[in-house]
């Protein structure tokens, strides 16, 4: 195998792991992304990569992180829910993965915000599952948004390769 191969192989990892942070949000996505940058830069040019390229990326990176945090915020707001839910979310979310493999990603977001309605503001069963839908709404929006995001971003590199 060639070094040349080889080099493209673990960018191609590089960015699939990025991919496959979207659904296990414990794996930051948007550094496995550029991780496959610096691996092109250091084996080829960096030179190929132009300061507008950077430029471009940095705010791609700015965006993702909005998004994440915006997308939860508006999908647990629009439904009723506080800070607590909010929190309440992003926890369930990164421990549901590890709790209940595959569904974990869904049901965590939802428990965590239903469980922290019930327990910060005691409010009603069907007001706490109404919030635990809107986190869910919120996750599933981030996770679609970023996912443009990122692939937008690759495919820029690409481009300019």
């Amino acid at each position: 195998m060639t070094g040349a191969v080889l080099t493209w192989i673990v960018i191609g990892v590089l960015f699939v792991i990025a991919f496959v942070g979207l659904i296990y949000p414990i794996i930051p996505s948007v550094l496995f992304i550029l991780a496959g940058f610096l691996v092109y830069g250091f084996v080829y040019s960096f030179s190929d990569l132009p300061w507008w390229f950077w430029l471009g990326q940095s705010l791609f990176v700015i965006l993702l992180f909005s998004a994440d945090t915006l997308s939860n915020l508006v999908g647990v707001k629009k439904f009723g829910g506080s800070k607590a839910a909010m929190w309440g979310s992003t926890i369930g979310l990164l421990i549901g993965p590890f709790v209940i493999p595959f569904a974990g990603i869904l049901i965590g977001p939802f428990l965590g915000a239903v469980i922290a309605e019930l327990v910060v503001h005691r409010t009603d069963m069907q007001q706490s599952m109404k919030v635990g839908v809107g986190s869910l709404v919120g996750f599933l929006t981030s996770v679609v948004t970023k996912g443009i995001i990122q692939a937008i971003m690759i495919i820029v590199f690409f481009m300019v390769i």
